[in-house]
């Protein structure tokens, strides 16, 4: 289960990249979707690290027992 979620947590850079991709596109002609999409970024960016941390911690719990 442990590398399901590693690889889950992958995905979540997949995503900063496509929207990375979409708001480069989108820049000089709507500056709105582009700073949208920098949202997601952010958020996906926060989640990847945020699952990490955690799949750690959960990894590190069941090695102590």
């Amino acid at each position: 289960m442990s590398k399901f979620f590693k690889y889950f947590e992958y995905g979540y850079l997949i995503v900063v990249v496509l929207f990375l991709f979409r708001a480069y596109n989108s820049w000089p002609a709507e500056p709105n979707q582009t700073y949208f999409s920098l949202f997601f970024v952010a958020l996906a960016l926060g989640m990847f690290f945020l699952k990490r941390h955690f799949r750690r911690k959960y990894e590190q719990n069941q090695s102590d027992k």
